[in-house]
């Protein structure tokens, strides 16, 4: 793996944040092509050291303040410090950055830095001259002490120098150089410093030999006393020249070098006739004019130099501003183009939101008279749960009568489904007989167009259910909150075969034949009841074969039923007077299944010709029966079935359907068989009512042996377990489909429903309640939230029982 090298760049900074951040942001800039890391150099004050300020902008010695006082400033100083180098490491963005603080002793800035130089072995320093200034704000030389890093740093040493930002060059030596910029401009001039001359003056008047002396000393400069005196008056000279130094004489404006006033007060004294004391005392108010004159130019210089720190510093900020405004633009044009997008799809739902506000509205009213009877069925509820969970515990100490009761309790229930389903039929036969006599019976209703439209989505491809070639196709929709299966003819129709058509199918009404709702004149719609299982066919031979949409398997039983109920319709349709009715067209396809697996016969009347006579029936019931026997559907199915018997037949049976009874499926391929020979001589006098008989046992026996071998499971099944018995409460059940509800509404009865078993109750026409079947109110159903939390609440405690 290549390692790639990482420079390491020192970059010294001080106190001024604007003036440390283009310091930083041009070492950025400069090094970006490569890998590299920056570290951060600050110089410190110590406290200790300088002046404590108080809060009216006296100055103070350390030794005048307290320790507490003097401690608390320490602390001060050193949080704004770390300030300070948080925000340059956070300007420095994704680049590696870590900082360096360096406390400052007795020795000149300068002398610092190249310690450092030579102690940290710096290969690359960016210096800007701001951080040779003391942490008080006043400058010492910083031109100078440039000048004096350059000359004297190693030459391993990478040296750069930004001022306000950019890059300067040096050229010259300490005692007199040029400071200029990338493009050659001068910026600065430094000729000698103010030491020099005051140091080079007093030497060149003292190694003179005019014989005159300091006060005090009269004598020769070679006598000893005159030698201590005059290295007594240049200490003296030097700690006063330390003085100016702080004073900003040399660096702040770096044009006040050059100046006539400051070169006319440090020039010679013309009388060479003067006295020490009275050279010492010109010499004395010469600095103080000097140093007022360079304060005022100070001042005026410093006032400068902040005022273009402050533009440059905001020229760069609104720059960086106006690049993230322009991103803020871009980024705002895209989400007003996604927001248009999603008001546009917003208001497509706007009128489906509106109707279902509309619908609420009505239901409103219902759950305000609701509230109270719910409190009651908590309540109810309540009991029931605690009353479970006694059982519950009895369940330990009489498991084997629990079994018992148990297996008479879904006797009575197979009873009782019988029941239903008998009653479901003679209501059904009642209905047809009662409206036979009529062209369209009560229960039939016209729709308008427009109901239509909406129902379908206008005819939406999403909703279709099943294209019949040219001249119909079947879509699902809601009407008044149920499924129903909208069959469209042909527009070429003509009213007076669409109106026979209309008037067929109202005057048969059978429960193992699909129920017609009502009728649309204008689009030439018949409304059917919606088939929630849909086709054999799709059951029998597609991919998902087997399977239907509540994930049941069509078991040899259901088969069984199935064909009876199909021979019960058929049945039905060859003993209508004053003709018998022939489908003509009885396949897979044509018989559909409910949502409890009920078959009934679809297509009656609509595809059917004068032609066609009762053995083109019998014929295709045998392909059914055969088509259930064996669970396939191919062009050679019925030839291949005539050449073999009974046990060949047994012998390819559909394994889908489990375990077929040897005996029921020799008795029910007889049937076939007998079918399918309607048009041979032996069975030309084959009826339908002698088929149905045969299969009403058939049934009779397969229900039998399902019952019993359900039951068998069931004791099985809890004679297992362990301690854990689980009883439903049967409030939780739905009173039609006797399982679990998912979905309670309650209805005007009173009683809670599953919305889609209440759904399918209402849509065959039914305005009777299953419970106390006394004409309902209205057919409003309304969610029971109560009941479906107490439901899901059950389950969730039961779902953390092992099993």
């Amino acid at each position: 793996m290549d390692a790639r090298v990482v420079d390491k760049v020192y970059v010294a900074v001080g106190s001024d944040l604007r003036d440390g951040f283009k310091t930083l942001y041009w070492t950025i800039g400069k090094f970006k092509s490569r890998p590299f890391s920056i570290v951060i150099l600050y110089l410190t004050d110590d406290i200790s050291r300088n002046f404590v300020y108080t809060p009216l902008g006296y100055k103070l010695p350390p030794t005048s303040v307290s320790d507490e006082v003097l401690e608390d400033r320490r602390k001060y100083e050193e949080g704004k410090t770390e300030e300070l180098l948080s925000k340059y490491k956070a300007f420095c963005g994704k680049v590696k950055a870590e900082t360096l603080k360096i406390r400052k002793d007795d020795q000149p800035v300068q002398k610092l830095v190249l310690d450092l130089i030579s102690e940290l072995k710096i290969t690359k320093l960016v210096l800007g001259i701001n951080c040779l200034k003391s942490s008080s704000g006043k400058s010492r030389g910083a031109i100078s002490g440039s000048f004096f890093v350059h000359l004297r740093k190693p030459e391993y040493c990478e040296l750069f120098i930004i001022c306000g930002g950019k890059l300067v060059f040096l050229k010259g030596n300490n005692e007199e150089g040029v400071m200029e910029d990338d493009q050659g401009v001068t910026l600065a001039k430094m000729r000698d410093n103010l030491r020099s001359r005051i140091t080079r003056m007093f030497t060149e008047k003292y190694s003179a030999g005019s014989g005159s002396g300091l006060p005090n000393s009269p004598g020769n400069l070679d006598s000893p006393n005159s030698q201590n005196n005059w290295e007594q008056h240049v200490h003296e000279i030097e700690n006063y020249f330390h003085q100016l130094m702080s004073l900003n004489l040399d660096i702040e404006d770096p044009e006040l070098l050059q100046t006539s006033p400051r070169e006319a007060i440090m020039a010679e004294p013309e009388h060479s006739n003067m006295s020490d004391e009275e050279k010492m005392e010109s010499l004395r108010s010469k600095l103080n004019v000097a140093q007022e004159m360079i304060q005022l130019q100070r001042k005026e210089a410093k006032a400068n130099t902040e005022r273009y720190s402050k533009a440059e510093w905001a020229i760069c900020l609104c720059t960086t501003r106006a690049e993230k405004l322009n991103d803020q633009i871009k980024e705002e044009m895209t989400n007003r183009i996604e927001i248009q997008k999603r008001l546009d799809d917003e208001k497509e739902q706007l009128y489906e939101v509106t109707r279902d506000v509309e619908e609420s509205r009505k239901r409103l009213s219902s759950l305000v008279e609701l509230q109270s009877e719910l409190s009651n069925k908590i309540q109810l509820s309540t009991m029931a749960k605690g009353h479970a969970e006694k059982q519950l515990e009895k369940a330990v100490i009489a498991r084997a009568e629990m079994v018992r009761e148990i297996d008479e309790l879904r006797r009575q229930r197979d009873v009782l489904h019988r029941r239903i389903e008998f009653c479901k039929e003679k209501d059904a036969i009642g209905m047809v007989m009662r409206s036979s006599h009529e062209l369209i019976g009560c229960g039939y209703k016209e729709y308008a167009a427009e109901e239509i439209r909406v129902a379908t989505d206008d005819f939406s491809e999403r909703l279709r259910l099943k294209c019949g070639g040219d001249w119909t196709n079947v879509y699902r929709g809601r009407i008044d909150f149920s499924s129903v299966a909208i069959k469209k003819l042909s527009s070429g129709l003509s009213v007076e075969d669409f109106q026979a058509k209309v008037k067929l199918l109202t005057n048969i009404r059978h429960p193992h034949l699909v129920a017609i709702m009502g009728f649309c004149w204008d689009l030439k719609c018949i409304v059917f009841e919606y088939m929630y299982n849909g086709n054999l066919r799709d059951i029998l031979f597609t991919s998902k074969r087997n399977s239907t949409k509540h994930g049941w398997p069509l078991g040899w039983a259901d088969r069984i039923r199935i064909a009876h109920e199909v021979c019960l319709g058929l049945s039905f349709l060859h003993s209508a007077e004053p003709r018998p009715i022939v489908h003509g067209h009885l396949t897979p396809s044509n018989i559909l299944l409910d949502r409890n697996l009920v078959a009934k016969i679809n297509g009656v009347g609509l595809g059917c010709s004068d032609q066609c006579d009762e053995r083109s029936d019998f014929w295709a019931f045998g392909v059914v029966l055969l088509n259930l026997l064996m669970g396939r559907n191919w062009a050679g199915l019925v030839e291949e079935a005539m050449t073999l018997d009974r046990m060949a037949l047994v012998q390819v049976l559909d394994k889908m359907a489990g375990n077929w009874p040897k005996d029921m499926a020799e008795e029910m391929a007889g049937i076939a068989m007998r079918c399918l020979s309607v048009s041979q001589e032996a069975f030309k006098d084959l009826r339908i009512t002698g088929i149905m008989k045969e299969l009403d046992e058939l049934r009779k026996k397969a229900d039998g042996l399902a019952a019993r071998v359900a039951s068998k499971v069931v004791i099985d099944k809890f004679a297992n377990k362990e301690e854990d018995s689980i009883d439903v409460p049967r409030v939780f059940l739905c009173p039609i489909y006797q399982e679990v509800m998912k979905n309670p509404h309650v209805a005007a009865d009173g009683f809670s429903y599953e919305l889609e078993a209440m759904e399918e109750w209402l849509g065959v026409g039914h305005d009777t309640s299953p419970m106390t079947n006394l004409r309902l109110e209205n057919k409003f159903l309304t969610p029971n939230l109560t009941l479906r939390f107490l439901i899901q609440d059950w389950q969730n405690k039961n779902s953390d029982v092992p099993s």
